[in-house]
């Protein structure tokens, strides 16, 4: 049985990431590309059937282009973003 190195809270923000990925990359096709993981496989982490692994969160974190600690953290997208757009809901950004 593999263990989990992330909490609960963690998971939760790499899937949040994830699912605003699979938006701008237009699709979990393109956002397996390039983490190198397959479609379903992502897909199915982001509905939260499957675990978040760290390897696959530090893959979120590089093409995102924030530090782990931040997508850990849940800053990536920042609280408020429209996944659509990328701009702040509330019209700060």
């Amino acid at each position: 049985m593999r263990t989990i190195d992330l909490t609960n809270d963690e998971q939760t923000h790499v899937r949040a990431a994830l699912r605003f990925l699979r938006v701008r990359c237009g699709g979990w096709m393109n956002v397996g590309k390039v983490l190198h993981y397959k479609d379903t496989s992502v897909a199915n982490v982001a509905s939260g059937q499957k675990a978040v692994s760290a390897t696959l969160a530090f893959r979120v974190a590089r093409v995102a282009k924030v530090g782990v600690d931040e997508l850990l953290a849940g800053k990536f997208p920042p609280p408020g973003t429209c996944a659509h757009c990328g701009h702040c809901k509330n019209g700060e950004a």
